[in-house]
């Protein structure tokens, strides 16, 4: 159950050097440890070595990097029977898996999940629609984004930042305003803001030009640098003053935009929240470089939240479900004439986009209004301009009452009013796609992976 992120730290550069020489072309660098397991027995049983297996993993062979795996087993040794997400307790340990039985079955019938199933797919799905089949579009690329991985105690309280930026100008004229940033991460999305920022001096400033900024540098040499400079990659120890993934084509993408939205890698609800242009986004964030309530609208819909849920993965024992920028987002085909590729200008005037930009913004427009009532709030500007406004508790009563006000809470609730919102959202969505208003989510995702197809071959073939 060793994670692909942490075989270097479990098994050692040499071992996983190894394995990847040996394993090149065959198990992605990326996935996890059990999936060599899988390969190896697709390969034993290619061979003639062996007729069948089964394998227990954890339930993220279901997706990613992993799931590539799983597509050749798949091919080459057809899957008849497995259990796609299934509890496991062993020495403490409290695992979701997945149980996958493949190769020669001599004649068993097909069983998913304990049912009868005319097939199992390499996502251990079954049934006619196959959604490993849906491919990345050309219209969704370069639009969201893993935030930035600082690779460092960069975070710092408010309360700090603060201080530092009611300081006199550096000794290059400059103020620390240029190297502070508001920073947010899931917590801050899924619950309460925590009122974090981070120190950011970019990912082209040299060391001499990032000590002129005093404090903020003062605190990186403290706290930062003595971790860097023992780090195994010599990019990270020699930049040490750097965020170790920065991401530029992330920030590249934002520049020209006042705002953008975010939602949690790992979270119970896939919840979209509007963020602030100066705020810097943490890497459990994935960013969606877009600033108009269309698209807003429809990342928000029932469409695209049973979508993400398809081809995404879960995480965790509470299986909460994992969004990626390129299975979730990339294979999502909008409603033709509101992809994310088109200035978002261009279609204002669409009555399709006009009405889904009303009901997304009267839904978050409510939400607002439901996490800071206005008469437990009060806003106050930052201490120096260029940066969100702080919304406040008025008194300890109010500060007492808001800090069970999350997005969490709300949608574990769903409220009438919300259902109802998200209903009128879903309408608008629906039309635009040119389906009936009331249509099933089954069926629309069955339109949706078509309109996937399409779009596919439609940009293969234009090549």
């Amino acid at each position: 159950f060793l994670g692909g992120k942490l075989l270097r730290s479990g098994l050692g550069d040499h071992a996983v050097d190894t394995l990847f020489r040996v394993y090149d072309g065959r198990v992605p660098r990326e996935a996890d440890l059990v999936t060599y397991w899988f390969e190896k027995a697709r390969a034993q049983i290619a061979d003639g070595k062996a007729k069948r297996a089964g394998l227990v993993s954890t339930n993220s062979i279901r997706g990613g990097a992993n799931r590539r795996v799983l597509d050749r087993v798949a091919a080459d040794a057809p899957i008849f029977a497995a259990w796609s997400d299934e509890p496991w307790v062993v020495d403490g340990a409290a695992v979701r898996v997945s149980l996958v039985c493949f190769g020669q079955s001599d004649g068993a019938p097909v069983t998913l999940d304990g049912h009868p199933a005319p097939a199992i797919h390499s996502d251990l799905s079954g049934g006619g629609s196959d959604f490993t089949m849906a491919k990345r579009l050309a219209e969704n690329a370069d639009v969201a984004f893993m935030g930035d991985t600082k690779g460092g105690a960069f975070d710092v309280p408010g309360d700090l930042a603060r201080a530092w930026l009611r300081e006199p100008l550096n000794p290059n004229g400059r103020p620390n305003s240029d190297v502070l940033k508001p920073w947010i991460n899931g917590l801050d999305v899924t619950r309460r803001p925590r009122d974090m920022w981070i120190i950011d001096f970019g990912w082209t400033m040299s060391e001499a030009e990032a000590e002129l900024y005093g404090a903020p540098f003062d605190y990186a040499v403290e706290k930062i640098k003595p971790e860097r400079a023992t780090n195994r990659r010599g990019s990270y120890a020699r930049n040490w003053w750097r965020h170790v993934e920065p991401r530029p084509a992330m920030w590249t993408a934002l520049a020209a935009r006042d705002r953008y939205f975010v939602t949690a890698t790992v979270a119970r609800h896939r919840l979209f929240k509007e963020i602030g242009r100066s705020v810097s986004p943490d890497h459990q964030l994935i960013v969606i470089a877009r600033d108009d309530d269309t698209t807003f609208g429809v990342l928000h819909s029932r469409f695209h939240e049973t979508w993400s849920l398809r081809l995404g993965t879960w995480l965790g024992v509470g299986n909460d479900p994992r969004y990626t920028p390129t299975t979730t987002f990339e294979t999502f085909p909008f409603p033709a004439g509101l992809t994310p590729n088109i200035p978002a200008a261009d279609y204002a005037a669409d009555p399709r986009a006009v009405r889904i930009a009303a009901a997304a913004k009267r839904l978050d427009e409510l939400r607002r209004a439901w996490l800071n009532p206005p008469d437990l709030v009060v806003v106050e500007p930052e201490v120096v301009p260029g940066y969100p406004d702080r919304i406040l508790p008025k008194d300890v009563r109010a500060a007492a009452l808001l800090k069970d006000r999350t997005l969490t809470k709300l949608y574990n609730e769903r409220p009438t009013w919300l259902a109802n919102a998200h209903a009128a959202l879903d309408r608008a969505v629906a039309a635009a796609y040119g389906w009936p208003e009331e249509i099933g989510t089954e069926d629309a995702l069955g339109r949706l992976l078509v309109l996937n197809r399409e779009r596919a071959a439609a940009q293969a073939g234009s090549r």
